[in-house]
């Protein structure tokens, strides 16, 4: 009986994979803004309220995130990212997925 327990378990931890590390945490969406070997910097923007002032404030916060090989990124594009172990000193996340491509000026 135990065994059916654990198997659910396991498939529910698999689904969270990405290539060999596991996914946990929260996730965010952010535009990419630099691109590197292996890893890319995502920027987020937020809004956060200054009681001073009782205005809003734009913050961006920057994330450096690995991604998978074969994932093709590029400047500009729109991605969602999700929280790992550490990887390295600043590396601290992970590309899930591509929500929108970069557009294209002419």
């Amino acid at each position: 009986m135990k065994t059916g327990r654990t198997e659910g378990r396991t498939e529910g931890k698999m689904k969270n994979k990405v290539g060999t590390v596991g996914t946990r945490g929260r996730t965010f969406n952010g535009t990419v803004v630099k691109k590197f070997q292996n890893r890319i910097v995502v920027e987020l923007e937020r809004t956060v309220r200054v009681h001073k002032y009782e205005r809003f404030a734009k913050k961006k916060t920057k994330l450096h995130a690995r991604f998978p090989e074969g994932a093709s990124v590029e400047v500009g594009d729109y991605v969602k990212v999700r929280e790992c172990r550490p990887l390295s000193k600043i590396i601290h996340f992970m590309l899930i997925e591509v929500i929108r491509k970069a557009e294209i000026k002419k």
